[in-house]
């Protein structure tokens, strides 16, 4: 609170300010809220374009400023992090649900508990993971054979997220939910209506109003905590060291007070890492996937990598360095389409960035999905070429050209753990089967919460 109070006194004179478009109130709310429409890419892509790499969005007194070059996104996300929370109305919505955890925290609280969980992902003990990781994809890609030998389309972004949500629940939590994937992916469901229709339309009634909408997303909500804290209260009767997120959560002691979490506390961190670390891995890989299939001669050179590389075995954690093309196809997937397409910030002193002035408590709006698409940096830029993460094209390329998780000390806590994931993933599943779109099905972005494909990814799955 100090350093944020010392930020407000060294206010900035009034200076230039930047250009925008003139726009609707509903498209401000839009862009404001992060609304369920294709609209919000349209409009930013636009912005960019046409008014530069700072752009004062409509809105009034209220505008957000939405920021679309690398260095001063490098400003923002790192140099001077501290000058930017994440205390607005989109985090607000999310803190029903996932409380103070990691994605919603700010200030001291965040910090204490990066601190802590931050073991959990070093190099160690993520090689560690690999054989669960394994295993769980060819558990799930057994059930698979029934529609396999009939021939019938599935959606392939719901069998990413049942292989996701297990690998986090086995992997953080040593807990078994592929049991209960039907169950939590119906509470997912609910909330994330509730979410996606509170952020379109701001002014519906709150959740203590009881409509059928926030009836279900309640209930949702209240059998996800119930099943957190029955995880919780077993294992600290247990007191079972299992080598994982939530014992090392349970352990921790702070530095000062001596003090470990709460109950709560460890709640809300559960709640970040089955939500987040679930979605988008999931995400991404239906995505890539159907950017595969569409993609034939990315296809054949990503084969040739696993027969070179694996010859038809399970992949090992050393295998990793040597999946570089794998790994590439993941990365450019991520350019393409990054779950989180969009991230916020508001300014807690004032500001200049551009030689722009940016006001006290202004909503700064930055999205990977713009600047990634983004000519200046990027050829083909709508192009499918994961060849352009190779270390010779990519060494040259700015920081924060690319950033699908983010930058600076809030960069995402699992990065490394998904896309170990989400590699390990693509080279079991293609070793048993090719993946192809239901010809003639819409595959479109949809930026609610995050960038899923617009009904889904129908595919025909065929053994190799």
């Amino acid at each position: 609170m100090a350093m944020a109070s010392q930020l407000v006194e060294q206010q900035r004179s009034p200076g230039k300010r930047p250009p925008g478009p003139r726009g609707s109130l509903r498209e401000l709310l839009s862009l404001l809220l992060f609304g369920p429409s294709q609209d919000s890419l349209r409009i930013l892509m636009n912005a960019a374009r046409d008014f530069g790499d700072v752009v004062r969005l409509p809105g009034g007194s209220q505008a957000p400023y939405f920021v679309n070059h690398p260095d001063f996104i490098k400003h923002i996300l790192q140099e001077n992090n501290r000058n930017y929370c994440k205390q607005n109305r989109f985090n607000d919505l999310l803190k029903p649900f996932i409380g103070e955890g990691l994605l919603t925290s700010d200030g001291e609280v965040w910090r204490r508990r990066r601190r802590m969980a931050q073991p959990a992902f070093h190099r160690q003990r993520l090689a560690l993971l690999v054989e669960l990781m394994t295993d769980t994809v060819e558990e799930i890609m057994a059930s698979w054979q029934p529609r396999v030998e009939k021939g019938t389309p599935f959606d392939v972004l719901v069998e990413m997220q049942r292989i996701a949500l297990t690998i986090v629940g086995r992997a953080l939590f040593s807990v078994e939910v592929e049991d209960d994937v039907k169950k939590m992916t119906r509470q997912s469901q609910a909330i994330m209506e509730y979410f996606n229709h509170r952020t379109n339309y701001p002014l519906s009634l709150p959740e203590y109003i009881p409509t059928r909408r926030n009836r279900r997303a309640m209930q949702a909500m209240r059998e996800s905590d119930e099943n957190i804290y029955s995880i919780l209260r077993a294992r600290r009767q247990s007191q079972e060291d299992r080598n994982d997120l939530l014992s090392m959560l349970l352990a921790v002691r702070d530095e000062e007070t001596g003090e470990g979490l709460t109950d709560k506390e460890l709640r809300d961190e559960m709640q970040t890492f089955m939500g987040a670390g679930n979605e988008t891995t999931a995400v991404t890989l239906g995505w890539a996937w159907y950017l595969l299939s569409r993609h034939p001669e990315v296809d054949r050179t990503f084969r040739a990598e696993l027969r070179e590389v694996l010859g038809g075995r399970t992949p090992i954690f050393e295998d990793l360095p040597r999946l570089r093309y794998t790994r590439m196809i993941v990365d450019e997937t991520l350019r393409l389409y990054p779950p989180a397409w969009a991230m916020s910030r508001s300014a807690i002193g004032s500001d200049e960035i551009g030689g722009y002035y940016i006001p006290a408590g202004a909503l700064i709006l930055l999205s990977p999905y713009v600047i990634q698409r983004d000519p200046r940096y990027w050829d083909n830029p709508e192009g499918f070429d994961p060849e352009r993460f190779t270390l010779e094209c990519s060494q040259n390329r700015p920081r924060y050209t690319y950033f699908p998780f983010g930058g600076g000390p809030r960069q995402c806590i699992g990065n490394e753990f998904a896309l170990m994931e989400a590699t390990l993933v693509l080279a079991t599943v293609a070793q048993k089967y090719r993946l192809h779109l239901v010809p003639g099905h819409p595959v479109e972005p949809y930026p609610i919460f995050t960038l899923r494909p617009r009904h889904g990814v129908l595919m025909t799955v065929h053994e190799v």
